[in-house]
């Protein structure tokens, strides 16, 4: 296996794994349970995962593809947010699926292209690993959540299976 194939694999096992434990953590709970918030500053799971959601349209969508921009960020946060738990399925396989296939599609020479990301340069190979860090984030306060709304029947979502 050479490098690139090495990169493309371990991205993909990654996102993978990201949406396999999400959609694991979920399917434990019910439509309040996705919509709790422990308290007010904290976010609802339906606010981060309609947040990764928009993630991943505005960087890989608008950012890789060109796409026009139509994230509402603040709309990700709202309070007022109330989402299904088969709706957040809906949203995880779909983004999950345009964000694996977008990054299947890549060359090992697209790596090296550079987007602007909150004004900044960055090499598409940046923003990949920085969206499977920030998914990774929001997944471990998701399962938080999901420990403290099912506390002992809490099923772990952590056995390891190798990613690439």
């Amino acid at each position: 296996m050479d490098i690139s194939s090495l990169i493309f694999a371990q991205l993909v096992g990654k996102f993978e794994e990201i949406r396999d434990t999400l959609k694991k953590g979920l399917n434990q709970l019910d439509d309040d349970e996705v919509n709790y918030r422990p308290n007010y500053e904290s976010n609802t799971i339906a606010n981060l995962v309609v947040h990764i959601e928009g993630n991943i349209l505005q960087r890989i969508g608008t950012g890789i593809h060109g796409y026009q921009d139509e994230r509402s960020r603040e709309n990700e946060f709202s309070r007022e947010l109330y989402v299904t738990k088969d709706e957040l399925l809906n949203r995880i396989d779909h983004s999950f699926a345009f964000l694996i296939e977008s990054t299947k599609k890549l060359q090992y020479e697209d790596l090296l292209r550079e987007i602007e990301v909150r004004g900044k340069p960055r090499t598409i190979y940046e923003v990949l690993q920085q969206c499977a860090s920030h998914y990774s984030e929001h997944l471990g306060q998701i399962l938080y959540i999901s420990k403290i709304c099912l506390g002992s029947s809490y099923k772990t979502t952590s056995i390891y299976k190798k990613t690439f």
